[in-house]
């Protein structure tokens, strides 16, 4: 990772966190009451500037911030203290960090859009024979609508059906749009089946090196690693990326075991597997996920398309962790983020500055989404735990055990350390 990707990353996480705690500032300014301290990052304090009875300080880790309030963890005689306030009034307070990543994640999403446009969901391909030809699809359409969801960019169509994939025949409902009209038609998927190895390599005339391996499948198993290179398959010299796709093309794998050599730290091993069959359902057609550019109210229109993507994809993404379909090692935190940004803006370069910057402003939608969400989450210590006791507290028209209530925040402020620790041990393991 270079400096500048640091720094950048630096940058937009205290933009974000900023943001954040900017909206319980207000708001609490809004209701009465008192603010000690508004501060960026965390440790000891590098300066601050004291205004209004609040101290605007920066501290030494550039990591989280604060919104500290008047008797907010404690009981208090003090009438601007957060705890004096009406139930309706801490709501509001609380509630306004989340909100005001959601209003950052907009205002920066008409940002980008204004730039370079959305991705609509435009039919590129209908290969003839397949599932979307029968239904009548046809090149240029562009898709509002699949098996009863809404959709406005080409990546809704992907994320829906990563995170819940065709598992049967069953008809789908789909809408379209053709030359400004709308129709809607019924679309069957069609079974296809395939062996995998389960594993994606770098294309072209560089070696055939494994970029990824999926978990479980055929190569995984074997011990092959992202890194190895393929120099052999079934007997045959494979020099580079695109002589193993050529062969594998020519020669489909089956349920016939494979013998293949590769090269690890200058070695060479040989492992044999047994390709795994894979059962999917094809829509039969190609769609859109390029921006094309739009402008007047769509701009607002697609911008708030585009927050409540990632907050549906971050929400669906949660669900995934929940059911166990991801593992520890998918996992990341802060030095991933900071990993993958370094890797956007190396790619991104080639294109330009005004592709870097959009790529960036990218990363900022989806950071400040993502934290509005995360913060949601009803579990004591965030922003959703503590409204949750309001809404309690509001039902039983009656203050909650405010000794008790810290007791619990505390408890899961600890938790969330230690799983703060254990996700920045698992990014350093995973980049090294």
């Amino acid at each position: 990772m270079k400096i500048v990707s640091i720094i950048v990353a630096i940058l937009m996480f205290s933009l974000v966190v900023i943001f954040h705690e900017l909206g319980h500032l207000l708001f609490a300014k809004k209701n009465g009451i008192g603010v000690t301290e508004f501060c960026l990052g965390m440790g000891p304090k590098l300066f601050g500037i004291k205004r209004g009875g609040t101290l605007y300080s920066l501290r030494l880790f550039p990591i989280g911030g604060a919104c500290m309030m008047v008797g907010e963890d404690e009981a208090s005689d003090d009438a601007k203290a957060f705890n004096n306030k009406t139930v309706w009034q801490r709501f509001q307070v609380i509630f306004a960090g989340p909100l005001f990543n959601f209003i950052l994640a907009f205002l920066l999403s008409v940002i980008m859009v204004a730039l370079i446009g959305y991705d609509p969901a435009r039919v590129t391909s209908v290969p003839e024979g397949g599932a979307g030809a029968e239904a009548g699809l046809q090149e240029g359409d562009i898709i509002t609508r699949i098996d009863g969801s809404k959709i406005n960019f080409g990546r809704e169509i992907l994320i829906k059906y990563t995170y819940d994939p065709i598992r049967s025949g069953e008809p789908i409902s789909v809408t379209y749009l053709r030359e400004g009209k709308k129709y809607t038609t019924t679309l069957t998927p069609q079974k296809t089946v395939k062996y995998l190895l389960g594993f994606v390599y770098e294309n072209g005339a560089s070696p055939a090196r494994i970029s990824s391996v999926t978990k479980d499948y055929p190569l995984a198993k074997a011990g092959l690693q992202e890194g190895d290179v393929i120099v052999s398959l079934d007997g045959n010299r494979i020099v580079s990326g695109t002589a193993l796709n050529e062969y594998i093309t020519a020669n489909p794998l089956s349920d016939r075991p494979v013998r293949l050599v590769y090269v690890r730290n200058g070695l060479e091993y040989e492992a044999e597997v047994t390709p795994a069959v894979n059962e999917s359902y094809s829509l039969g057609f190609s769609y859109n996920t390029y921006a094309e550019k739009t402008g007047g109210l769509n701009i607002i229109k697609y911008s708030a398309a585009e927050v409540k993507y990632w907050i549906v994809t971050t929400v669906k993404g949660l669900g995934q962790l929940f059911r166990g379909r991801v593992s520890a090692d998918d996992l990341g935190g802060p030095v991933r983020i900071v990993n993958e940004i370094s890797n956007v803006m190396t790619e991104a370069k080639p294109y330009g500055a005004l592709i870097t910057i959009v790529e960036l402003i990218n990363w900022c939608v989806l950071l400040s989404a993502n934290l509005g969400v995360m913060n949601l989450l009803p579990i004591p210590a965030l922003d959703g735990g503590r409204l949750l006791f309001l809404i309690i507290e509001g039902i039983r028209r009656k203050p909650l055990n405010r000794e008790k209530e810290g007791l619990v925040n505390g408890i899961f402020f600890i938790l969330l350390m230690i799983l703060m620790v254990f996700i920045f041990y698992n990014d350093i393991r995973n980049l090294f």
